[in-house]
């Protein structure tokens, strides 16, 4: 009984906080510093968190390629809006890649992706970030929900279907 005891009891004090790595923590404490960097548009900080060598896979235009590039898009993008929020919904983290179920709402101040000037937003997300070994990220995606997407691409066509018919 004693052995036992002390074998559950060691079980259940691991060093280890949460069971997540110290690694895994700090790549989720970079994607927490990227996206204050978007809900502020403070990007002061964004070099410690984004690698050189960067991809974003959901730029707007296609994917972005080093860090000034994402940068610059970061950037063009809190400029569509006030008031914007990130909140978490669920995040996973491990020593390579953070994935975050996330929320972000704002108000538009231009019209973009489908919505006008002072519209209010509400969107869901799935970002997947993958980091180096500095705890950098090298590679992120975008997956929104598929009627968030509808709209954004239904506002990039030029006219209805039915006077291209025409």
């Amino acid at each position: 009984f004693f052995i036992m005891s002390s074998c559950i009891f060691i079980a259940c004090t691991s060093d280890k906080k949460g069971g997540i790595s110290e690694k895994a923590q700090k790549n989720l404490d970079a994607m927490h510093g990227i996206s204050k960097a978007i809900e502020t548009g403070d990007m002061s900080k964004l070099g410690d968190y984004l690698a050189e060598d960067v991809i974003d896979y959901a730029a707007e235009g296609g994917p972005a390629k080093g860090f000034e590039n994402v940068k610059t898009e970061l950037i063009k993008f809190t400029q569509y809006a006030d008031n914007m929020k990130t909140e978490v919904i669920k995040e996973l983290a491990d020593d390579d890649y953070v994935m975050c179920w996330m929320r972000f709402t704002g108000t538009m101040k231009i019209d973009q992706m489908g919505m006008k000037k002072g519209d209010t937003y509400n969107t869901t997300t799935l970002d997947v970030s993958k980091f180096n070994a500095d705890s950098k990220a090298i590679e992120h995606w975008t997956f929104v929900e598929p009627a968030e997407m509808a709209k954004m691409m239904m506002a990039t066509t030029s006219e209805p279907a039915e006077k291209k018919k025409k």
